[in-house]
């Protein structure tokens, strides 16, 4: 079965929402140092995520050697971030080591519960449609299940077409070719996902610091009324 869509024309920039009143979502590229925090994330996933976004059960085994055999050399990674620097949304693009299909990419995301219905899962599509495309791939695939309606509904949305097979579904979108300003909206975006996870670790480390200094002084307080008692 074919399901095909005129592609939208609306700009990828700056991974805004779509909504009537636009909302800026940091989407940072993500390193070797976020590994641990990949982890986090991935595990979190209950056993109904996990499968949508394996294609199997994903034991915590599963999930840990996924994780380690990240490439991020190879492959780019883009992440959400909430206030306490938890990785709340994360993206997955891998690139084909065919050299015959250089020009392909898949694409693969996940969303904590708890941060579900604000669109993350399509901006981060949005953000990982436009490095591909930046990086010179052609055609971006999305293997999901039959059942993952909420990822073939960002595929089809952005003009995918989606063929179904059994349980399992494949959607391909073929991309534009990179232009000057998408190469612009791309590095201003980094630039402010980078500026905005500097601020939330800064923030974060403050009030750590405080939280520890508040529980010492919690503590010298109650040492001084049991001295006095």
């Amino acid at each position: 079965m074919l399901d095909s869509q005129k592609p939208s024309t609306a700009p990828l920039a700056l991974v805004a929402s779509r909504a009537a009143t636009p909302i800026l979502v940091p989407i940072r590229s993500l390193g070797v140092g976020h590994r641990e925090r990949i982890a986090a994330h991935l595990l979190a996933l209950d056993p109904r995520d996990r499968y949508l976004r394996f294609g199997y059960n994903a034991a915590d085994r599963n999930i840990r050697e996924y994780v380690d055999s990240l490439n991020f050399s190879k492959d780019d990674i883009f992440g959400i971030y909430n206030r306490k620097l938890e990785l709340i949304a994360m993206a997955h693009l891998a690139y084909s080591v065919n050299p015959q299909f250089k020009s392909c990419a898949e694409f693969g995301v996940s969303v904590r519960p708890t941060a579900r219905g604000r669109g993350y899962g399509a901006r981060l599509f949005d953000r990982a449609t436009m490095h591909a495309s930046n990086e010179g791939v052609e055609l971006l695939f999305v293997h999901a299940l039959s059942e993952n309606t909420a990822m073939l509904k960002i595929a089809r949305k952005a003009g995918a077409t989606v063929e179904r097979d059994g349980s399992e579904a494949e959607a391909f979108l073929r991309l534009p070719p990179a232009t000057l300003d998408s190469r612009v909206t791309e590095m201003v975006a980094e630039q402010i996902a980078q500026t905005d996870y500097q601020f939330k670790t800064q923030a974060k480390n403050f009030w750590d610091l405080l939280s520890g200094l508040q529980s010492v002084r919690q503590s010298v307080k109650d040492a001084r009324h049991k001295s006095a008692a």
